[in-house]
């Protein structure tokens, strides 16, 4: 019996959500540390395809026109910009994992590069803010297509890992317990499921925004690709070789996801 459509964006936000705290829960508190940078790659590749290859041209498929399109595309990108430069909605970068982090275990010592207080709330204010935007998103794209709204649900897991794994340590080299930081990272990514509820009921009586969303949806992960993602892999220096395989994988995998449903 095949899930109706709102229970299919649920479980893609909850998906978005959980499984990306829960595999950078693994990489932070086990897993061997450059398994995160491996997802760095992987994710590159998903966004930059999923953008370019799914999103945009679902929108011109729409009926809107470039000139509608790119216009709006340039405003998004520039718009998640100034969110980030005011601290609205945050991603990883400037917040790179402390290399102490998970060396941190007695929490004794001073740890001057986190204010406890401040700091601490706004990455988790900040992340669920970003994870309501992702919400919105995965609304708009199972609006348009639920195929595409998986295809943007992978890409969101893909590149919230090394988000939230960057959060984790950020958390823990501020002193929180590992349960803590795992608990309220994990509340953080239910916001969500609250913007996935919020962009279905808004957008299923203005269908004709959704192209609109898809836009913005496609300058985010642009933004996320080109402003952090791309920067962090120009500083690996190691297994080359396989960032470059992993990031062909992930434009592979939109790519035949992609031949599938058109």
């Amino acid at each position: 019996m095949a899930l109706s459509l709102p229970a299919q964006i649920a479980a893609g936000c909850l998906a978005g959500g959980l499984l990306s705290v829960l595999a950078a829960a693994l990489v932070m508190f086990g897993l061997p540390r450059r398994w995160l940078a491996f997802t760095v790659s992987f994710s590159t590749g998903l966004l930059l395809a999923t953008a370019t290859l799914h999103l945009l041209p679902e929108v011109l498929e729409s009926g809107l026109t470039p000139h509608e399109v790119f216009p709006l595309l340039l405003a998004g990108i520039l718009g998640f910009f100034a969110l980030e430069k005011f601290a609205l909605w945050r991603h990883a970068h400037g917040n790179d994992a402390h290399p102490d982090a998970q060396q941190c275990e007695d929490h004794t010592h001073d740890h001057h590069h986190v204010r406890l207080d401040e700091g601490t709330l706004s990455i988790l204010v900040g992340d669920g803010f970003h994870n309501f935007t992702d919400g919105l998103l995965i609304a708009a794209a199972f609006l348009a297509n639920p195929a595409l709204g998986w295809a943007t649900t992978l890409a969101i897991i893909a590149h919230e890992v090394p988000q939230e794994a960057s959060d984790f340590a950020i958390l823990l080299s501020a002193g929180w317990p590992r349960a803590r930081a795992l608990f309220w990272n994990g509340v953080s990514s239910l916001a969500s499921l609250a913007g996935g509820l919020v962009g279905y009921f808004a957008l299923e009586r203005a269908l004709e925004w959704v192209p609109h969303i898809l836009t913005l949806a496609a300058a985010s992960f642009l933004y996320i690709a080109v402003a952090d993602l791309m920067p962090r892999l120009k500083r690996e220096q190691a297994a080359i070789g396989w960032h470059g395989l992993l990031l062909a994988l992930g434009i592979a995998l939109v790519v035949l996801t992609r031949g599938h449903t058109h």
